[in-house]
């Protein structure tokens, strides 16, 4: 017999929030509790990953593409910047997975631009060329 967790993890989560807050902890589920909990801070860091992937792919098609240089691209970098911001505020520690964060992310970007471009894809750089400072400044706009 499968248990809650399996079937309606919904369910699982409700009971199992309603078991903390009595103070029951011996009738709680620890071992999928902590899992779930270790999931959340693994999709904080996919998030982080997925949030510099867009503010890459823009500024390499920013840097590749200059005759489609417009406002709409100014204001998705400037989102993605403020966006970044807002979920490092939020996720302080992650600050130290940026290094790897950033080499993920470009990857991605990197293969996203090329399919979105039509350009091939070594003709943008294999390893990111800017610091996460350098993405985040206000008046960076790679030329």
């Amino acid at each position: 017999m499968s248990s809650l967790y399996d079937r309606d993890f919904y369910a699982w989560a409700n009971e199992q929030a309603a078991l903390l807050r009595a103070g029951q902890w011996s009738a709680a589920d620890v071992a999928h509790i902590a899992e779930e909990i270790e999931s959340m801070g693994r999709s904080e860091k996919r998030e982080l990953v997925s949030r510099l992937t867009v503010l890459l792919l823009h500024l390499l098609k920013w840097q590749f593409q200059p005759a489609l240089r417009g406002n709409s691209w100014r204001l998705s970098v400037a989102n993605a910047r403020d966006r970044l911001v807002d979920h490092l505020d939020d996720n302080p520690s992650l600050k130290a997975k940026l290094p790897d964060a950033t080499a993920s992310a470009y990857r991605y970007a990197r293969r996203e631009a090329s399919a979105e471009s039509g350009l091939p894809e070594d003709i943008f750089p294999s390893d990111c060329p800017w610091s996460f400072k350098t993405l985040m400044a206000q008046d960076f706009w790679p030329e």
